[in-house]
């Protein structure tokens, strides 16, 4: 019989027939040349084939309800084990939060985030860094907006082809509403903080504005502001990123790239510390680090979403590398932060008057009148490359700065739900009062001078109030909120509720009914009263007639002179352009 054995050996060093690969899960984007992004439905879908595909490291979670009813998704990237956020905390794994498409029009986060998670995942980048640390990757923040698609939604934006609109469902700008929370998509993402407590909180964006070459800028909060050890930490990061794509041809910025004057490149920049408002401002309050990406409109889209991809592959080696120091000093950043009671503490910041000149990579440009807007005009010639020598003013000081409560503020139960549900919202503790504190000696705010918006903002008529704190003794009811300056949050506590910050709950309008007046004494009463007061106090009198002979705008004002009366008469308003909320500088007994 024949043998086999020579026909058995040979097949057996046959290479073997392998498997058959499943094909890599792109985007819409990148099977176009980047010419093109997808709608949500693919967000969607490759949010479950990814948790699919790659079962031992994503899973795939909906963190809220849009109100146009669409699911917000996010995946949970990591190697670590560590799929929740108790089991993150459990094991001391930092989290890095990376948010595309809080501005729908703008949609290189979601295309870039995409492809470098899949990058990681094969071990094609960031090789081994989801082995150290938790991707929280949130494709479209803005998802409502996102399906608002069009050619036209952003007309100085060079691709894709189409793409969505900037604002939600109900017109409101994501990307000012941090502190305020109005937006039912906000309240998910906060609640989505809470839980994970990200280190790190990248928002990527496509900023507008000139022709120039430089294409991409990046700001980190804490490096001006916030806690000193974190601003060591952020400066450190922020150069390891702008060395890391620069490395990879990118020209990077360490500033946004907004003339000081519109349209005059020649008037150069101004540096800052964004209010929290904006999600970079937000986080350096909670301790954490946040950080703005603008990739610029006028480049290519496929250029745009290679640079967004660099940068979150930079920052996945950066948390990898850095984590769990960030996470150290973030913890020691919280402890010192519960002790700034009785401190001076900025509620915002400012560039001084120091100026230095900074090459900027632009274009030849002409300014001429238009006969079009009757304006002078900038045109830029994209052919004829130039360097820019331009000022920049980035010596950054506090601004407004108040001294911390000693013990904390009082909120009265007039408004304690509200005032309470938005402090929950951030994470800030509070509690219940459920005992009155009668003629309590605090500290009371009432204002000299309250100024409201002609314009609506954010759909707010905004509030900018000129006053200080002064001690008082006040009535406290049952069922008011005390809310500790001794806790991780205070300086996130400090501008929701001190009146005088930029993005406090009353700077939005949200306690204006205090600084409206609600009753008034008709001006026969009140020229009877006058006449009274007079003959009943000389000193009176003679105050009177001297403010007559000193302010001819008074002299000349018959209501203001009534009003002068009315004011030192027991039927005033005591409660008029009193802030209502209180500061104490002794924490009340928990009964």
């Amino acid at each position: 019989m024949p043998s086999f054995a020579p026909l058995l050996l040979a097949s057996a060093l046959l290479p073997m027939a392998a498997p058959a690969q499943e094909a890599p899960l792109t985007t819409v984007a990148e099977r176009s040349g980047f010419v093109q992004t997808g709608r949500y439905d693919e967000v969607i879908a490759l949010c479950a084939q990814f948790a699919q595909r790659y079962p031992d490291a994503v899973r795939c979670i909906e963190f809220g309800t849009t109100p146009e009813g669409r699911p917000m998704k996010a995946l949970v990237a990591t190697r670590s084990g560590a799929f929740t956020p108790e089991q993150a905390r459990a094991k001391g794994i930092p989290v890095l939060l990376v948010q595309g498409g809080i501005h729908a029009g703008e949609p290189d986060g979601k295309d870039a985030g995409f492809l470098a998670l899949r990058e990681a995942l094969e071990g094609e980048a960031a090789a081994g860094a989801l082995d150290r640390q938790v991707l929280l990757f949130v494709p479209v923040f803005n998802v409502d907006g996102h399906e608002r698609f069009g050619r036209w939604n952003r007309p100085n934006q060079r691709g894709p082809e189409e793409m969505g609109w900037r604002t939600t469902a109900q017109n409101l700008n994501l990307n000012r509403d941090y502190v305020k929370a109005d937006a039912p998509e906000m309240q998910a993402m906060l609640a989505l903080v809470n839980a994970w407590d990200p280190i790190v909180y990248v928002d990527l964006h496509v900023t507008d504005g000139a022709k120039f070459r430089q294409d991409v800028s990046y700001q980190i909060e804490p490096v001006h502001a916030g806690d000193t050890q974190l601003r060591a930490d952020g400066l450190a990061l922020r150069g390891a990123i702008v060395d890391a794509v620069a490395a990879r041809g990118a020209h990077p910025l360490t500033f946004y790239p907004s003339f000081v004057e519109e349209d005059n490149p020649a008037s150069g920049f101004v540096d800052g510390v964004a209010p929290p408002r904006f999600s970079h401002g937000y986080f350096q309050l909670r301790n954490r680090f946040g950080m703005l990406v603008e990739t610029h409109s006028w480049k290519e889209y496929p250029v745009r979403v290679k640079i967004t991809r660099d940068t979150i592959v930079a920052l996945l080696e950066q948390t990898a590398a850095h984590g769990s120091d960030w996470l150290a000093d973030a913890r020691a950043a919280d402890a010192r932060a519960a002790k700034l009671g009785g401190t001076a503490v900025p509620l915002d910041w400012k560039a001084t008057g120091k100026v230095r000149t900074v090459d900027f990579l632009g274009y030849a440009y002409t300014r001429t009148p238009s006969d079009i807007s009757g304006a002078l005009m900038t045109r830029y010639d994209e052919a004829t490359p130039q360097l820019w020598k331009l000022p920049l003013r980035d010596e950054i000081v506090p601004g407004r700065s108040i001294v911390a409560p000693k013990a904390g503020y009082l909120v009265p139960a007039a408004h304690a739900a509200w005032v309470g549900a938005k402090l929950a919202q951030h994470g800030i503790e509070f509690r219940r009062l459920d005992a009155a504190l009668p003629a309590a000696e605090v500290e009371a705010f009432r204002a000299t001078e309250a100024t409201f918006d002609a314009r609506s903002v954010e759909g707010h008529q905004r509030l900018d109030v000129t006053g200080s704190w002064k001690p008082e003794s006040r009535d406290v009811a049952a069922g008011a909120l005390f809310v500790p300056i001794a806790q991780a949050k205070a300086r996130l506590l400090m501008a929701l509720l001190e009146p005088q910050a930029p993005d406090a709950l009353a700077a939005w309008g949200e306690f204006n009914n205090a600084f409206e007046r609600k009753e008034y004494m008709e001006p026969y009463v009140a020229e009877e009263v006058a006449r009274e007061m007079l003959a009943k106090d000389p000193v009176l009198k003679a105050r009177f007639e001297q403010r007559l002979r000193d302010d001819k705008a008074f002299a000349g004002d018959p209501r203001a002179r009534l009003d002068f009366f009315y004011r030192l008469h027991p039927s005033w308003d005591e409660r008029y352009l009193l802030y209502p909320v209180l500061r104490t500088a002794t924490v009340p007994d928990a009964r």
